[in-house]
């Protein structure tokens, strides 16, 4: 999908303004589970979040504009403001009404205009797109392969860590609207790697399961209400073909598994991980009798969560 050249130029861009982030392999999430589980900490970002590197690439190749617009549920809308503003360059998003509270705060503390219109994701994502042909602005997208290429240096840098032949045998990635998965798909080739790539929507936001199964695009409304960053309700294409050639399954995990994720990441590991950020070991959880044996990678992508939601999460223990 991406070049050497292309990659290291990504490389180049997202390490002027961040580190790698680290991973560890925790010897309480193996007690409790049974077998070896990596954590890629993508929490551990200036942003909280694995998408402010593909904001860092994005902006790295855009050129001249007026100003920026953009919709989402949080992350990637971080990831817009804060390369926005390390570029310059005025920005607007777009979150739906009941948006995270501290996710907003956080978008308007990196300087940008914050919207909040419609009832979910998509509903803010056309009005974004409205308001950009009306008023001139660039819309970014939440899936275009300048963001996908930076969001790819996470999974390099994971998958690199591993000596040759012993990268982790399963690979469990979020499903919000593509771009984690498909970084982590063109990861793979790009690094060699053998690891299966298995794909965790929410119970209550399947559009990429049943899109995988019936094998062509299915929309399916979103309930969730832990999960925002996989809160989407409309495939993308791309993403969704990238998914079909690419995942070995896709599998479903409920808010109650992803907020026993949640607290078990805190117990075990002491991070805290946004409802998104936990699916990945909720599925992990969920899928244990089937993994005895194997070695499995897990991503915390996102801590971004509000106090009183994740005070909520840690008192149902």
């Amino acid at each position: 999908m991406f070049s050497r050249e292309q990659v290291e130029a990504a490389q180049r861009t997202v390490y002027a303004a961040m580190p790698p982030t680290p991973q560890y392999a925790w010897p309480l999430l193996e007690q409790r589970l049974g077998f070896k589980v990596w954590v890629k900490h993508e929490n551990h970002t200036p942003a909280g979040a694995f998408k402010v590197r593909g904001g860092l690439t994005y902006f790295e190749q855009l050129g001249a504009v007026k100003g920026v617009i953009s919709a989402t549920r949080g992350n990637h809308g971080q990831s817009v403001g804060f390369a926005a503003r390390r570029y310059g360059i005025p920005a607007t998003i777009v979150v739906p009404h009941g948006n995270s509270q501290e996710k907003n705060a956080a978008m308007r503390a990196l300087g940008v205009t914050l919207i909040e219109h419609g009832d979910d994701f998509q509903a803010a994502r056309e009005h974004a797109i409205a308001l950009a042909q009306a008023q001139g602005l660039h819309m970014v997208p939440s899936f275009h392969p300048g963001l996908i290429v930076g969001v790819m240096t996470y999974w390099v840098e994971f998958f690199e860590s591993f000596a040759r032949g012993e990268a982790p045998d399963v690979v469990f990635v979020p499903l919000g609207l593509g771009s984690g998965f498909s970084a982590a798909a063109a990861a793979r080739a790009h690094t060699g790697v053998k690891t299966r790539l298995v794909g965790v929507v929410s119970a209550h936001a399947t559009m990429y399961q049943q899109s995988y199964r019936a094998r062509r695009a299915i929309e399916s409304p979103v309930t969730t209400v832990l999960a925002d960053g996989m809160a989407c309700r409309v495939p993308e294409p791309d993403a969704l073909d990238m998914l079909l050639r690419e995942a070995d399954d896709v599998i479903a995990v409920s808010d109650d598994e992803v907020a026993e994720a949640m607290r078990v990441l805190f117990a075990d590991t002491h991070n805290v991980a946004e409802g998104a950020g936990a699916a990945s070991l909720a599925a992990a959880m969920q899928q244990r009798h089937l993994l005895q044996g194997q070695v499995v990678g897990t991503t915390l992508c996102g801590g971004n969560v509000d106090s009183a939601v994740f005070a909520r999460v840690l008192s149902r223990a």
